[in-house]
């Protein structure tokens, strides 16, 4: 046990999307696990112990084979010189990384798409098709007196989100919280939320969640109409009389065609801007592929599921889903990046493959043809910025214990001045 223990003042967790800025990190000696030293969180938790108090080096592998920096970003750049078609996936990365890596997948006519990149374009598309209206934290928080969570209330995503809604504060008098299909596990937590000046309540009628919502949106047009259950037409008399409503979801818990409910709440939601306000808030999971599709949309004007290929730029949300083109064989190379969840590992493929990841990554690339380069964490080794799950907040994260570690935008522009160079 270490004699003294540092705490690590104004630090921004980088494990999920709400990147707290309440909690407190204790820094203490050589191979002590980082820890949380005041509030809780289990996926910080869980996140910290990944990390030791003391930074040690990590080698970089190619075909499963311990070598120098250089050797492995050699490999790296040649294997993409070589490629006649890669895809850039994972992307749990912070702004600069992201920056970094988009000229680099431009260079290469790569294919970018996150983690989860199937839950990533339920909201993505159905904003494209008909735009729609969300909320930040410090709204909901201050404001929001109905919050309705759609199809799950998102605490193993993130675990802080009712105190960082504000439940059990003192900034709205009451509240009333409404699960539309909840999940089992959702009971409990629904169970702790009450009390204090908030009410809850679970709905699931006969039917899907689409159904259920379809369902919502005819008893709010038609205001007194008895032909919908009695408690969807109670629902719908809150959120009409609510003075700041807040629907709440996690893309990643919604079914196949998830596109189809968030169009469905921004439907419902602008029906009731008519006479009211409000607005969605959509919790992003936890690998920051979410900040990514940002800086992508800054730099192109396209968002994820997208490349600079033979016929320009060019953005397909289906035809551009990694896991298709993995199964497909439609592409030749993998390129995997993440930085943040240890957890999030390439999926099994026998292609070319490099990774820029979290350092336990490197068991996931000990096989042929592959390299492994282990990169700096934002927040922890390293500084760096990220999107907050609201999407208009840009979070610091600030290195509590320096890393010898190259961070993924040194490797990436490295890389590209290779292909550029033709050194590859």
């Amino acid at each position: 046990m270490s004699e003294a223990l540092a705490p690590a003042a104004g630090w921004v967790c980088p494990f999920c999307a709400l990147a707290c800025d309440h909690l407190e990190l204790q820094v203490g000696c050589d191979d002590e696990p980082l820890a949380l030293r005041r509030g809780d969180c289990p996926r910080a938790r869980v996140g910290l112990q990944g990390f030791a108090s003391r930074s040690t080096p990590v080698l970089p592998t190619v075909d499963g084979h311990a070598t120098t920096l250089d050797a492995a970003l050699a490999a790296a750049a040649q294997r993409l010189a070589v490629s006649r078609q890669p895809l850039f996936a994972g992307l749990g990365i912070d702004v600069a990384g992201a920056r970094a890596l988009y000229p680099l997948a431009s260079a290469c006519g790569a294919i970018c798409d996150g983690a989860n990149g199937a839950a990533l374009m339920h909201t993505l598309r159905a904003l494209q098709d008909r735009g729609q209206f969300t909320t930040t934290l410090a709204e909901v928080r201050t404001r929001a007196d109905v919050m309705v969570f759609v199809g799950s209330v998102p605490t193993d995503l993130a675990p802080l989100l009712g105190e960082r809604c504000g439940l059990g504060g003192s900034e709205v008098a009451t509240r009333h919280i409404a699960a539309l299909h909840p999940r089992p596990a959702d009971a409990a937590v629904l169970a702790a939320w009450s009390g204090a000046g908030t009410t809850v309540e679970s709905i699931a009628p006969p039917g899907d969640l689409f159904n259920t919502l379809a369902t919502l949106n005819a008893a709010l047009a038609r205001p007194g109409a008895t032909a919908w259950p009695a408690a969807l037409r109670a629902l719908a008399e809150r959120l009409r009389a609510a003075r700041y409503a807040v629907l709440i979801g996690a893309p990643l818990h919604l079914p196949a065609h998830g596109a189809l409910i968030v169009e469905t709440v921004n439907r419902l939601i602008g029906r009731l801007n008519v006479d009211s306000r409000a607005a969605a808030l959509w919790i992003d999971s936890a690998n920051s592929a979410a900040t990514t599709n940002q800086v992508l949309a800054w730099l192109s004007g396209l968002p994820l599921r997208s490349r600079a290929g033979p016929h320009g730029l060019e953005h397909e949300p289906l035809q551009f889903d990694s896991t298709r083109l993995l199964d497909g064989a439609a592409v030749d190379l993998l390129l995997w990046v993440s930085c943040f969840d240890a957890a999030a590992r390439p999926p099994p493929c026998t292609l070319p493959l490099i990774v820029l990841g979290h350092p336990a990554q490197a068991a996931a690339a000990a096989r042929p043809g592959a390299v492994c380069i282990p990169v700096a964490t934002p927040g922890i080794g390293a500084d760096g910025h990220v999107f907050r799950t609201d999407g208009s907040v840009l979070m610091p994260l600030r290195a509590v214990r320096p890393d010898a570690l190259p961070s993924v935008a040194e490797v990436a522009q490295r890389l590209l001045t290779s292909l550029r160079s033709g050194a590859a």
